[in-house]
């Protein structure tokens, strides 16, 4: 009849509709969107049960940050995995890094929800097996994606249970392990939690430290009223910036929401790029190890990390952007230390996961010997600003086309040293080179560009960014 064939067309529209939603917030290495618009309480639910089915786990740990819409997202995911019969450890508000540790010390899967540094809309779901291993599209996310789609799930008899755990203890143990406390001392430092998890975390993790912390924005809030929770974008760290200039602090840290991303201002207010730090923390490891040791990095890092992991005789291993990619390559070749160009750093004796506390305290530690010897904290980076970088650039991705292909056609007819598609695409000439790739987590192009001096670099930035606009 005219009406079934209505019902079956709406159907197939409705479950089109609903592809292109999954699609649009299941990313390679999570799931993220606009909570209310993209994913909501109903989604939540069926993502608990589908996660259940998967991973056929008796017990989960769910860990969530302070968004406004986590409290509703963590009651929906936890009655889907109580419906599944599974049983619940609620670790409450917590950084994603704390999650790993959860799952790695209960050898437990664990759940984290947050959005990162994105805005305030937006939330979303991190899954990792045991011992924090992630899980991403190409070994499981995949299939729970699929199971959500289908929607169909079978009645279980007996239901589980949540139980809140406390593992701050535990937890600050843990990160103060990589440090000896004793050495850090007589520091003022300006520390901007950007209203996310730092401004719960850091007075916890550092008490007791001989620091002196002068706090900016750590009154927990969702909302973010005073800049988004991301401090690789430059804007967002003018406060932080006058803070150590006005306070005269030895340098400034800021966290992004869910504190796996750190970035570091210098005593004279200037931002210092995250492959120096990654370099400086590359030096200070390989030494102390004082053995041949591998660390992971990705291509939009800067060609001093190479370089310095190679001057300290280590060995480097390129892997892909995502957390999912950089600890499969930490474990798979056993490194000491993992950086992204986007301020997450990976340790091998962290389960080969990200840590901004660990790396601030790895900094603070370095510092406080350097300072001893009235070495400034922009004397400590100096000998690793040798090239002049442009700050990360991001470009909203319009549907003409792949962007990506056209910028190697457009370059490839200036004859490059070195055309590489290992992640994205990455170009490399005499004098300067350049990365682009797509985000993992929003509809942006990333463009990162090096050159020998600073004309070369605003010159070429211009020139790449004019081609890239016009996508």
């Amino acid at each position: 009849s005219s009406e079934v064939k209505i019902f079956i067309l709406l159907n197939l529209l409705l479950n089109r509709e609903r592809g292109n939603m999954f699609e649009n917030i299941f990313r390679m290495n999570d799931i993220r969107g606009v909570y209310g618009q993209e994913l909501d309480d109903s989604f939540a639910y069926k993502t608990g049960r589908a996660i259940s089915k998967f991973l056929k786990c008796k017990k989960i740990i769910i860990g969530r940050d302070m968004r406004l819409s986590s409290n509703l997202l963590f009651n929906a995911l936890a009655k889907g995995f109580v419906d599944s019969g599974i049983n619940v450890m609620d670790i409450g508000l917590i950084d994603t890094p704390a999650l790993y540790f959860a799952s790695a010390f209960y050898k437990t899967p664990g759940i984290m929800i947050t959005a990162s540094h994105n805005p305030a809309e937006y939330n979303g779901i991190k899954i990792v097996k045991a011992n924090a291993r992630p899980i991403d599209m190409n070994n499981g996310l995949d299939k729970i994606k699929k199971f959500i789609e289908k929607d169909y799930f079978s009645n279980i008899k007996i239901r589980g249970e949540i139980s809140k755990r406390d593992v701050l203890k535990n937890y600050k143990k843990h990160i103060l392990s990589f440090v000896n406390p004793g050495k850090i001392g007589n520091l003022k430092i300006a520390v901007d939690a950007g209203n996310g998890m730092a401004g719960r975390l850091v007075p916890f993790i550092y008490k007791g430290l001989d620091i002196r912390i002068l706090p900016l924005y750590f009154k927990l809030d969702g909302k973010f009223p005073n800049h988004v929770p991301n401090p690789i974008l430059k804007d967002n760290m003018k406060s932080l910036r006058k803070m150590v200039l006005k306070d005269k602090a030895d340098f400034g840290i800021a966290f992004d929401g869910d504190m796996d991303r750190v970035a570091f201002v210098d005593e004279k207010g200037q931002l210092v790029s995250t492959s120096f730090i990654g370099a400086l923390l590359a030096k200070y490891l390989l030494q102390e190890k004082k053995r041949k040791e591998n660390i992971v990095y990705t291509s939009a890092c800067s060609k001093i990390i190479n370089e310095t992991i190679s001057k300290y005789y280590g060995k480097s291993v390129r892997a892909k952007v995502g957390h999912a990619f950089m600890k499969e390559s930490m474990y798979k070749n056993n490194a000491l230390l993992g950086v992204e160009h986007s301020g997450h750093y990976y340790y091998r004796d962290n389960y080969y996961a990200d840590s901004a506390l660990i790396s601030s305290l790895l900094v603070l530690e370095i510092y406080s010997h350097s300072k001893k010897n009235g070495i400034k904290f922009s004397d400590l980076i100096a000998e690793f600003n040798k090239y002049s970088q442009s700050e990360e650039r991001s470009i909203k991705l319009k549907d003409k086309g792949d962007i990506v292909e056209k910028i190697k056609k457009y370059y490839k007819n200036k004859k490059p040293r070195k055309i590489d598609n290992f992640d994205g695409l990455r170009i490399q000439f005499d004098d300067y080179w350049f990365s682009v790739r797509k985000s993992n987590t929003e509809p942006l192009l990333r463009i990162n560009l090096e050159a020998i001096d600073k004309a070369t670099m605003k010159s070429k930035l211009k020139e790449i960014l004019r081609i890239a606009r016009n996508n």
